[in-house]
């Protein structure tokens, strides 16, 4: 009988659980007696771990434990602080912990030598870590929308950044480790409080896309034409008049364009003197003739 009034508890128990809110995904893995590694996803590149949107504020001890781990995705949660445990994981080439509320990042995140992709947008970063730097293999990094004004020295050492967000930041002036990046293609540098663009833009030989949309730039310098490779040019919602003379020199400007996405010269919204706002209205073969005529008769 009382074999049977256990038997019958249990299965109360279980309809309980079964009706009761969803375990995250690492609980439930614990729970029922799995190794936390059965969380592991092995991809034909990666071998992975996904943990987004799932409520953290704080990351589970058992992560800093899974050393094979190549891609890890902490995204989306409510994080508050990322342990000195993250050197642990070496093996990470790609790391995602955008959105969540972290408002610093531990000094051990330069031992991941091969990291490759680094996501850290949508948090409350007033500052980067130096030792960032050491992660000479770095191609990727997002730091948008956080509260950062500078950057470290260091930033120097990484060589291999090719992409970098800094949009929805607090820069007002360019930081200067960032001209010295010349494998960079891609910098994005929107909404921030930049009032002018430095000459030495020009030693990033190789930016093909270049967003400083809605800051309070008053020119273009003249250094910015010499950029050859440049196919996408947003200087939308800032405070420019004139156009440098040499701007027809940037032959893989397409057109002007109007959509955020298209490649091509953005110069919207931009208290441009006259004729330049009639000229822009024209098209880009307008523009560059104007410009081209203009520096001819000077």
């Amino acid at each position: 009988m009382g074999t049977e009034h256990s038997k019958n508890e249990e299965r109360r128990s279980m309809v309980f659980l079964r009706k009761g809110p969803k375990l995250p995904a690492w609980e439930d893995a614990l729970l029922a007696g799995r190794e936390p590694k059965s969380l592991l996803k092995r991809g034909l590149r990666y071998v992975s771990l996904s943990l987004i949107m799932k409520g953290m504020t704080s990351t589970p001890d058992f992560l800093w434990g899974l050393h094979e781990v190549q891609k890890l995705n902490l995204s989306r949660n409510q994080l508050v602080v990322i342990p000195p445990s993250l050197g642990k994981l070496d093996r990470l080439v790609v790391l995602n912990l955008g959105g969540n509320c972290l408002k610093c990042l531990p000094k051990e995140i330069g031992l991941l030598r091969n990291l490759k992709v680094l996501f850290v947008n949508m948090n409350c970063l007033k500052e980067v870590p130096a030792e960032l730097s050491l992660c000479r293999k770095l191609e990727v990094l997002s730091l948008s929308h956080n509260c950062i004004s500078q950057l470290p020295l260091s930033f120097t050492d990484l060589t291999s950044l090719r992409k970098l967000n800094l949009s929805n930041n607090r820069f007002v002036q360019i930081p200067l480790c960032i001209f010295a990046l010349r494998s960079l293609d891609f910098l994005h540098l929107g909404s921030n409080k930049l009032e002018n663009i430095a000459e030495s833009i020009q030693y990033l030989v190789n930016l093909q896309i270049f967003i400083v949309e809605n800051n309070n730039i008053r020119s273009l310098p003249r250094s910015l034409c010499s950029i050859s490779t440049l196919e996408l040019l947003n200087v939308d919602y800032n405070a420019i008049q004139s156009l440098p003379d040499d701007l027809y020199l940037l032959r893989r400007l397409r057109r002007i364009a109007w959509n955020p996405m298209d490649k091509g010269l953005h110069v919207a919204h931009n208290p441009l003197s006259r004729p330049l706002p009639e000229v822009v209205e024209g098209g880009l073969d307008v523009l560059f003739s104007y410009l081209r005529d203009k520096k001819e008769h000077n």
